[in-house]
């Protein structure tokens, strides 16, 4: 396929693909600029979906006029539409600016990211600048109207708002909404679940900020957390918005991993109060942005932007930490702790690996330093024996004891380790690395796959336009199994996760489909057999699998998964409500034979259950 843009032919690469949205594909096509190509009625990911097929016909037909209409007077942090790309006479999509070496705000708000070198106070001089830009283009007439974390990218502190095509201006209006940041008070309130029937405004625009803004400060989401009602009718959870009922609500269960709201200046945690529960709209006063400040307690370590410690002003005088809890049938034995934060951790031949940074460097269980430096939430670590593994854009570098660091180029970091063997991805070609040098296993997509490698075997798939192809691959052999009959994600994907045992893979994919988060779970063979899925299990990447069971962490303690093979569904069979006081939803697991091993941000702790 190529399209013409300025009477030039372009024909954009599979390999160069950087973005994989519900409507249209991007790519990268040189000289600085981005190629955004709309979806067509019958694109692979609207196969069999006819409302979806005519969405995009209805979409690309206004597009027609829509795009030659785009207001050109919106701040440079909007990354607008340059040039038009034809199909025919027909505009098949648009380029514009490249940002890159960016992240999705989304990133904000996962634990994961932050605890790695983003602290609150970058968190604030984003949605500064952010709010800055939005307020820039509500005075040009312009409403951004499917506002969400996934079309705002953040480059240092400078967020970019991308997906312009779908803003809402002069007649056009911006019919898609995605579910989690849709503002309800232009929702059916007795749906059972936010669905827009109103068009989006400036104060709907606000009302996703302030989402994404809570989202980011407290790593919660507004309606998070479990509502156990104390007296009345129980509201669906995705109904919770259209209610009222926050996560800020007295008859919520506040999410475990989620910063305390008390971290909060009292006027600030006020207005979202109003916000998610009062129906309270337009902009985030300016003042409780430039206002807010925040400092890390220096007994503690807690980041809070008030005038005192609310942990230690709450805590006991004296705390004592037990080496060893027993709860109900669960013994937890404290293994390691930091006073920075644990990056990685994994068990080789029965014995525990990890890697902390602390006071300035990155050490491993033994002590050791292996590298000195800040931390970099863009950083990805593997451990690999006594070697350290670390990743960022498209090197690896790997440092052992006493040796000299070696430094490989890799595919978008597409490497993983199952301790015996290294795998990377280069210039499209899956390779091992061995006595003599990296060896070939297979050919994949350069740029554009992913890989996670297990004891015995390893799953991987490269995503592009229309292409979407898993594969499993050997921990010794040569060669693809890449005909699967693994569901294909439709939207863009926001997290997928992995856990192995010799003989199965389990796979949780989230996406974005139609503006609601799809979840799926399956449970893969070594053969390549399909043996279970599960739809609507939204995990946490933590997971670990034994044999046919998986093991998931929760708020509420341990979730245990099996396979069924009679019915082909994965399907949760039992719960360890023993385990909620040393388990939450951002733990990991890692499963041994001398118990369950739970890794947080401080603290690794080995469960027994009885």
């Amino acid at each position: 396929m190529f399209v013409k843009v300025n009477g030039k032919k372009i024909s954009p690469s599979p390999s160069r693909s950087i973005g994989k949205g519900g409507e249209a594909d991007v790519y990268d096509i040189g000289g600085g600029l981005a190629l955004k190509l709309w979806k067509p009625p019958g694109h692979a990911d609207f196969a069999g979906d006819a409302a979806q097929e005519g969405a995009a016909r209805l979409r690309i037909a206004e597009q027609q006029r829509k795009l030659p209409d785009f207001p050109r007077t919106l701040p440079s942090s909007v990354i607008a539409p340059v040039d038009a790309a034809l199909d025919g006479k027909s505009i098949a999509g648009y380029t514009m600016r490249l940002v890159s070496g960016a992240e999705p705000i989304l990133r904000l708000s996962e634990r994961s990211f932050r605890q790695r070198g983003f602290p609150a106070a970058s968190v604030v001089s984003v949605f500064r600048n952010l709010h800055a830009a939005v307020t820039l283009v509500h005075r040009a007439g312009v409403v951004i109207g499917d506002f969400n974390d996934l079309n705002v990218l953040v480059a240092g502190h400078t967020p970019y708002l991308i997906d312009a095509d779908s803003f809402q201006y002069g007649p056009y209006r911006c019919p898609v909404f995605t579910e989690r940041f849709v503002d309800p008070l232009l929702c059916d309130r007795t749906a059972p679940r936010p669905v827009l029937t109103r068009p989006h405004t400036a104060d709907s625009d606000w009302y996703a900020f302030h989402s994404m803004f809570f989202r980011s400060l407290l790593l919660a989401d507004p309606y998070g957390g479990v509502y156990r009602p104390r007296s009345g009718k129980a509201i669906p959870h995705p109904a919770r918005p259209l209610h009222g009922i926050s996560v800020l609500h007295a008859d919520i269960v506040y999410p475990k991993p989620a910063e305390r709201p008390d971290i909060l200046p009292d006027d600030l945690l006020q207005r979202f109060h109003d916000v998610f529960e009062k129906g309270r709209r337009g902009e985030l006063p300016r003042p409780l942005l430039d206002g807010l400040r925040f400092t890390t307690c220096a007994t503690c370590g807690l980041e809070h932007a008030r005038a005192g410690c609310p942990r230690c002003v709450t805590a006991p005088a004296v705390a004592v930490k037990s080496v060893v809890r027993v709860h109900g049938t669960v013994t937890s034995t404290r293994i390691a702790t930091t006073r920075g934060v644990f990056l990685a951790a994994t068990l080789a031949n029965g014995l525990l690996l990890w890697l902390a940074h602390e006071d300035g460097a990155y050490r491993r269980e033994d002590g050791s330093v292996v590298l000195v430096g800040p931390l970099d939430p863009r950083l990805k670590v593997r451990l690999q024996g006594s070697a350290t593994l670390l990743g960022k854009g498209d090197q690896v570098v790997t440092l052992r004891p006493g040796a000299a660091p070696v430094r490989t180029t890799v595919d978008g970091t597409a490497f993983d380790t199952n301790g015996r063997h290294r795998y990377t991805v280069r210039d499209g070609v899956l390779l091992r690395d061995g006595a003599l040098g990296d060896e070939r296993i297979g050919d994949v997509l350069a740029e554009q796959t992913a890989i996670w490698a297990g004891p015995a075997f390893g799953f991987g798939f490269y995503r592009a336009g229309e292409l979407f192809v898993p594969f499993l691959f050997d921990g010794e052999g040569h060669g693809l199994l890449d005909r699967l009959a693994v569901p294909r994600p439709r939207g863009e994907l926001i997290r997928v996760s992995a856990a192995f045992t010799k003989e199965r893979v389990f796979v949780s994919m989230t996406a974005l489909e139609a503006g609601r988060e799809v979840h799926r779970l399956v449970a893969l063979k070594r053969d390549g057999t399909v043996e279970a899925t599960a739809d609507g299990e939204d995990l946490a990447p933590g997971f670990c699998a034994v044999g046919r069971s998986l093991l998931a962490p929760t708020d509420e303690g341990v979730a245990r998964y099996d396979v069924d093979l009679a019915s082909g569904r994965l399907v949760r069979t039992r719960e360890f409500p023993d385990t909620e006081p040393f388990v939450d939803r951002e733990s990991r697991l890692l499963a041994a034979d001398d118990g369950l091993y739970v890794v947080d941000r401080k603290e690794i702790r080995r469960l027994k259950i009885y």
